[in-house]
């Protein structure tokens, strides 16, 4: 499962990256979206790597994120963690289990890396693929 969280805004960016990130449910900067490998999902993040960090989540992280900034589709209901998990791991969506995909983020503590948010991961900024360490960024979003 990828987890996708927008850090750059929406001045001077073209139609069609602006109606890929609307369709990832990344609206607003420090937005976070999960999403399933699948093909289709790699490709609209591949198209927006430049405006987005992403990286495979781990279980610890995922539990973390929905007891934090989790909400129940529904707002007169509440949903239960656990179970939440459960059905999310054995391949079921956050919709179908009760929550809603869009995750409202703090900005990181410290900041994002030091070249900024225009420059990929591998350059030692922030955007891109972060692979693994999309969870050390997630859990100082979450502090």
């Amino acid at each position: 499962m990828y987890a996708v969280i927008r850090i750059r805004g929406t001045v001077n960016i073209s139609p069609n990256i602006s109606k890929t990130l609307e369709h990832l449910n990344l609206r607003r900067i420090n937005n976070m979206s999960l999403w399933k490998d699948e093909p289709q999902m790699l490709r609209m993040i591949k198209t927006v790597e430049d405006y987005v960090a992403f990286g495979e989540i781990n279980d610890e992280t995922l539990k973390e994120v929905i007891s934090k900034k989790g909400k129940p589709i529904d707002n007169t209901q509440k949903f239960d963690l656990k179970k939440a998990v459960e059905e999310i791991k054995k391949g079921k969506t956050l919709n179908q289990a009760g929550v809603t995909n869009c995750f409202r983020m703090s900005p990181p503590r410290g900041g994002f890396e030091r070249n900024g948010v225009k420059k990929s991961f591998k350059m030692g900024g922030a955007a891109g693929n972060r692979k693994e360490k999309i969870n050390e960024l997630i859990m100082r979003m979450m502090q």
